[in-house]
């Protein structure tokens, strides 16, 4: 799937609840299911700044593909990098890099975030797209 048919595909998903109590249940359900860190990459330099929870990320390029895992110690932020690793994960480093993550805008997301939130996923979309840019500077 290409990362614009993930993001309509979460489009589809929102757009079936009906208020946003049920949308961050969905995020929240969407943090347990996500692709844990392993232990040993829980370290300083795997936190994302500019996050007021903690949150770790990991990359690594598997046959040209960015494969990202992370873990955070708050629910709501764990949903948030859990929907951002099912858009950006297992894609080359120039489809991550020229990625416009509209789907952010479409189910509101940046609405009901609030500003250190939305902060936070600023700082994770940014950390995503800097490790695809050394990827790609790399090959």
């Amino acid at each position: 799937m290409t990362i614009e048919e993930i993001e309509n595909e979460i489009v589809e998903e929102f757009e079936m609840f009906e208020d946003w109590m049920q949308r961050y249940e969905h995020l929240i359900d969407l943090g347990k299911s996500m692709p844990m860190i392993e232990e040993k990459n829980k370290t300083e330099d795997k936190l994302i700044k500019g996050c007021q929870s903690q949150v770790w990320m990991h990359s690594e390029l598997k046959d040209g593909k960015i494969v990202y895992t992370a873990d955070s110690d708050a629910i709501i932020t764990k949903g948030m990098v859990a929907l951002m690793i099912r858009v950006l994960s297992n894609h080359t480093p120039q489809e991550i890099i020229d990625s416009k993550l509209d789907f952010i805008e479409k189910i509101g997301l940046t609405k009901h975030l609030s500003p250190t939130r939305s902060n936070g996923l600023l700082s994770m979309i940014k950390q995503m797209k800097l490790d695809a840019i050394a990827y790609a500077a790399k090959s």
